[in-house]
């Protein structure tokens, strides 16, 4: 192929468009910056909260939405969970300072395409774009090294759930949203006494010792949430 004929390929191949959606303006500039030296990927517009992220993305359909978590208004998660739910084809790759694992694995199964820290080489940057432009997922290294060690131990802790009865996952559940034992008693028309009896059960199976390890990792199972 010519150099000629390799200009007018080049020339024919849609730029992968891209909407920046972070908080800090001076973030949104570097990011851009990078960018603009990478071929074939431009940025179509910038987002400085999470209601401005969905409403440009509905009104200018972006291939990819690089989205930090920390978003004033809505979080990046809160983002995340519209945009998947609201424009299946625009393709997120979250970009943030958060490193850790559960944080990666949270994302992914909400929906994220990619997964990047902020600490980040302008070549890893433009690694994720284009692999996530092609339908992929990217993780970065080190972050997918913690998404699997992350990931291996939610699965451990589901499996110790499975050892608990209704009753207790039910009584796990009350501790956890801060209720004392006599108030799970009375809730649940049974004694004090067999309310203490079902803890050390629960604390025996899970292998957790104290009341704030429960929370936990009730927490970490969903069972409640954290307002």
């Amino acid at each position: 192929m010519t150099s000629h004929n390799r200009e007018l390929t080049s020339a024919n191949v849609k730029p992968t468009r891209v909407l920046l959606a972070d908080d800090h303006a001076l973030v949104r500039a570097g990011i851009r910056a990078l960018i603009g030296e990478l071929q074939g990927i431009e940025v179509i517009a910038e987002a400085g909260s999470g209601r401005e992220a969905l409403r440009l993305t509905e009104e200018l359909q972006p291939d990819i939405m690089l989205l930090d978590i920390a978003m004033p208004a809505l979080s990046g998660f809160d983002v995340l969970a519209e945009t998947a739910k609201r424009f299946p084809n625009v393709r997120v790759i979250i970009l943030t300072v958060h490193e850790e694992g559960a944080y990666a694995l949270q994302a992914l199964s909400a929906g994220a395409a990619g997964y990047l820290p902020k600490s980040a080489a302008s070549t890893e940057l433009q690694e994720a774009i284009e692999t996530v432009a092609r339908g992929e997922t990217y993780v970065s290294g080190e972050v997918a090294r913690k998404t699997l060690i992350a990931q291996s131990r939610e699965t451990e802790q589901s499996e110790l759930l499975k050892k608990l009865t209704p009753r207790q996952r039910e009584i796990l559940t009350l501790i956890a949203e801060g209720n004392t034992m006599r108030d799970i008693a009375a809730a649940l028309d049974i004694s004090a006494k067999t309310v203490e009896s079902h803890r050390a059960q629960v604390m025996e199976r899970l292998d957790i010792h104290e009341v704030a390890g429960l929370v936990r990792f009730a927490i970490r199972m969903g069972l409640v949430k954290v307002e």
